[in-house]
């Protein structure tokens, strides 16, 4: 009998990768899995009780959170909006879960660090005290501390820069947009004073998959599975980029001249939500856990941009 898997927020992003990774997937874990997804109209994480009849409906044996509040600039303007969902909602997915006896995997934020600095050379590790600038960042800080209070077993993966790439889908993430604007602009402006890890949808959804058969399989055991900083494990590509270094890739790739895409520095593009200047995420604990490193974001890239 396959294990139920249940993905909230499964319209997004992440979401919509892990259904398609689920679903077509081959191998040693072909059929073992039966992946359901549902947005808000069918599970609104802000409402206890429809979190609860939906997981109570579901029975699944691993829930992966996707659900999320990720307008940055305008929770600025809403807090309380960004806390109902990525904090109070977060919350109560994790009880609901805990009281069903079922795994969660709660997908977080490089946000919730300061983003002015890092405490070691390889990125930040999910141990270095968080230090959130933005609502939404403080939103998804919020959100850990839930996770982790209402089920103590719980996983809580942080990611960053997350892209699919896919302009042609309406895509709206950076790399779809300098797709976009590669064919629009004759030059496109992009700052190069942003450090991150660039991470590939695909990609971060093969290794949440993954992660979620490991937690399937030893759901009985929870103890047995290793506790690296509390439970607690940053999932991005391999590598580091400016936004600049990411939007000539992308011209590369396409076979436009990267020489179109100029630096330029934050100030020079102001937005009501501070954008964080380091967001690099040491990825020691993913691989301590025991679980596959996610590729080097230049040929995830090319690999994205490959995509019909």
């Amino acid at each position: 009998m396959a294990t139920r898997i249940l993905i909230a927020g499964a319209a997004g992003q992440l979401g919509s990768a892990l259904l398609s990774e689920w679903r077509g997937r081959t191998g040693p874990h072909a059929g073992r899995f039966d992946a359901v997804g549902v947005g808000s109209s069918e599970m609104d994480i802000t409402d206890p009780a429809a979190v609860r009849a939906a997981v109570m409906r579901f029975r699944p044996r691993v829930v992966v959170n996707c659900a999320a509040y990720t307008a940055v600039d305008a929770a600025e303007a809403d807090e309380p909006a960004a806390h109902a969902v990525n904090a109070a909602g977060a919350g109560n997915l994790a009880r609901a879960c805990a009281d069903a006896g079922c795994g969660l995997v709660h997908l977080s934020t490089d946000y919730v660090f300061s983003g002015e600095g890092c405490a070691g050379a390889g990125g930040y590790e999910p141990d270095d005290p968080v230090g959130p600038r933005t609502a939404y960042g403080r939103s998804k800080a919020a959100g850990e501390l839930a996770v982790r209070s209402a089920h103590p077993a719980a996983v809580v993966v942080r990611t960053a820069w997350v892209y699919t790439g896919a302009a042609r889908q309406g895509g709206g993430d950076f790399v779809a947009t300098m797709r976009r604007l590669e064919a629009e602009r004759e030059s496109v402006d992009v700052v190069d004073d942003q450090c991150g890890s660039p991470t590939y949808a695909r990609d971060l959804a093969r290794g949440i998959a993954e992660l979620v058969a490991v937690l399937a399989v030893r759901q009985t055991a929870p103890d047995a599975w290793p506790r690296p900083a509390g439970r607690t494990l940053h999932a991005t590509g391999g590598g580091a980029a400016t936004w600049y270094e990411v939007a000539r890739a992308v011209f590369e790739e396409l076979g436009a001249d990267p020489d179109r895409v100029r630096a330029c520095r934050t100030e020079d593009m102001p937005r009501p939500a501070p954008r964080p200047r380091y967001s690099v995420l040491s990825g020691g604990s993913w691989a301590d856990a025991g679980l596959t490193p996610l590729r080097h974001w230049r040929p995830a890239l090319a690999a994205a941009l490959a995509e019909p």
